[in-house]
């Protein structure tokens, strides 16, 4: 647990030397249209909540994606997600990644976005790398008969993504911290190992918008999940509320407190996992997702001990 408070505490320490880091650039008129309403759906999403779990395997995920935009913006991702234990399956480190995404705009999601006359051909269409996620997952406290799991994340966002100009992404840090609660409860007896999961999720995000500010939020998240040996599906309700909604130079046009209600379904064939999601924007992220992928989970400290 010594390591694992290590890095976590480091990680810590350079997400908040990377909140300083200024935009040099600002384009849009109005900086607090840095919010996920405003840019593309990979600027910063909602993150998936923890299910009080972390992943004691190495697991590598690779999906694709498809965002129905409410005002017109239609895009399509490939996604890459990677899972590596650190010396014990209490604490993993965690990269997750839009590795390339195609995007098709609207007149009138450009001019929501208020996108300059200059930059607005280039936001019709193309194509952009995006933002790298890292994270520290941490298990606190493990289930036992009356205790719940337990997990704690620090998580930070570079600033990889292209296409500020084109309101894609934000090119701007942000990073979050958040601490899952989980209980599990079995469903009868039956060699499946039916369960019902109920997890709770709250943190605190936050981002940079322009030379010297950054948007501060509070992050939250609840989730049902029935799962057995070979199938899991969940609902999860998360969000986060930042603050520039209630500034004077924000109010209701910051628009970011984006709300969602995501469901997850997978299946598992021994190593491998079908995974497939469908997210609802209820506000403040005006999109529809549809994902589908595959995963695959290696017991990589067994075979250290080996």
């Amino acid at each position: 647990m010594r390591r694992i408070a290590m890095l976590v505490c480091g990680l810590a320490m350079a997400m908040g030397l990377v909140a300083q880091t200024a935009l040099d650039k600002p384009v849009l008129r109005d900086v607090t249209l840095i919010s996920p309403y405003y840019f593309g759906p990979n600027a910063f999403p909602v993150p998936d909540i923890l299910d009080g779990r972390v992943s004691g395997d190495l697991r590598i995920e690779l999906t694709g994606d498809y965002f129905h935009g409410n005002r017109g913006d239609h895009t399509e991702d490939v996604a890459l997600k990677v899972n590596v234990p650190l010396w014990t399956r209490r604490a993993n480190f965690t990269l997750w990644m839009p590795v390339v995404e195609w995007y098709k705009n609207s007149d009138e999601n450009i001019a929501t976005c208020r996108i300059q006359a200059a930059n607005q051909q280039e936001a019709r269409k193309g194509s952009l790398g995006g933002d790298v996620y890292v994270s520290i997952d941490a298990q606190i406290l493990t289930e036992k008969k009356y205790r719940p799991d337990i997990t704690l994340r620090a998580a930070l966002k570079t600033a990889s993504g292209g296409g500020f100009y084109i309101a894609r992404y934000y090119d701007c840090p942000g990073y979050f911290f958040d601490t899952s609660v989980a209980k599990s409860f079995a469903l009868g007896k039956s060699k499946w190992q039916h369960r019902l999961r109920v997890a709770a999720s709250t943190g605190f995000l936050c981002w940079q918008t322009d030379n010297g500010r950054q948007d501060d939020a509070i992050q939250y998240g609840v989730m049902l999940k029935w799962e057995n040996r070979y199938f899991s599906l969940s609902q999860t309700f998360s969000g986060y509320n930042g603050w520039e909604h209630n500034a004077g130079n924000g109010g209701p046009t910051a628009h970011d407190c984006p709300m969602t209600l995501k469901t997850n379904l997978s299946y598992k064939i021994k190593a491998w996992e079908i995974v497939a999601a469908y997210q609802y924007g209820v506000r403040d992220y005006p999109y529809q997702q549809a994902r589908l992928g595959v995963a695959y989970n290696i017991d990589i400290l067994r075979k250290m001990k080996k």
